[in-house]
């Protein structure tokens, strides 16, 4: 019974109701259906008998339409991020040089933001067998980026965003690419003498931004331009360090001394 105005009942009287009857006295209501989605935090295959809101009957799919277990991993990407994919260290540099030849030159390098890769995932994420949340882990994401790429630019991605740039030593350096809008490239002052102006990247658009790091890799100077650190800033940095590191070579004028990776001979 229910009082006049309340917002609840309470059930003073009840006797148990079999299935049968149940399915006898409200017939229209029930129904079958293959559910396939992202519920819960996972894939959910399975086919439901129904009374109503009621489950009658559940039971899993051993083998679900491909297609649909594929729109049901994308709905769970949107729902909970790219977070739900594995991104090595391969998978996250892919993305950044991708990312900052979208910021430097636009169009046709692909937008590969968050949004932008949520937007497009049907379009180039290689779900393969996937079938269930843990399969995400092993999904190859840096394949799938490169399914990004149209193919008038797929073979140009080393030109204009490479990996590594050669240095005058001789070394090929990584470049960091964590900030798009400008790429780092850390080396030693001894490697980089002779080098009169910093690399560019981008089909000639950014210049890297150097860091010069001490003989001990810790950075003596950030730069984009050379020609002015050799002139005033250097002459500092050599006064500071060549009694600390007596054993690499600090010349007067580094833009004609030879460049090194190695220490001097022992005398």
């Amino acid at each position: 019974d229910r009082a006049a105005g309340a917002r609840t009942a309470r059930i003073r009287s009840a006797a148990p109701l079999d299935e049968a009857t149940a399915v006898e006295a409200a017939g229209t209501l029930a129904a079958e259906a293959v559910e396939i989605g992202w519920a819960n935090g996972d894939v959910v295959a399975r086919k439901v008998r129904r009374l109503g809101a009621i489950v009658l009957v559940e039971r899993r799919l051993t083998d679900p339409d491909p297609a649909l277990i594929r729109a049901a991993l994308i709905e769970g990407l949107h729902s909970e991020g790219l977070g739900l994919l594995t991104w090595s260290r391969t998978a996250t540099e892919l993305r950044e040089r991708l990312a900052f030849a979208h910021a430097a030159i636009g169009d046709p390098w692909p937008d590969v933001s968050d949004e932008a890769l949520l937007a497009r995932a049907g379009d180039w994420l290689d779900l393969g067998p996937a079938r269930r949340r843990a399969d995400l882990a092993k999904v190859d994401v840096a394949t799938s980026l490169r399914r990004l790429l149209p193919w008038s630019v797929a073979g140009r991605l080393d030109d204009v965003a490479p990996e590594r740039l050669p240095v005058p030593s001789g070394s090929r350096v990584r470049v960091d690419y964590s900030d798009v809008e400008s790429p780092v490239l850390a080396v030693k002052v001894q490697e980089a003498f002779g080098w009169k102006d910093a690399p560019r990247l981008a089909d000639g658009r950014v210049s890297v931004l150097l860091h010069l790091l001490s003989p001990a890799g810790r950075p003596v100077a950030v730069t984009r331009d050379l020609a002015s650190f050799w002139q005033q800033g250097y002459p500092q940095v050599r006064a500071e360090l060549r009694g600390r590191y007596p054993r690499h070579p600090w010349p007067e004028d580094p833009t004609t001394a030879e460049p090194t990776r190695r220490t001097k001979p022992r005398s």
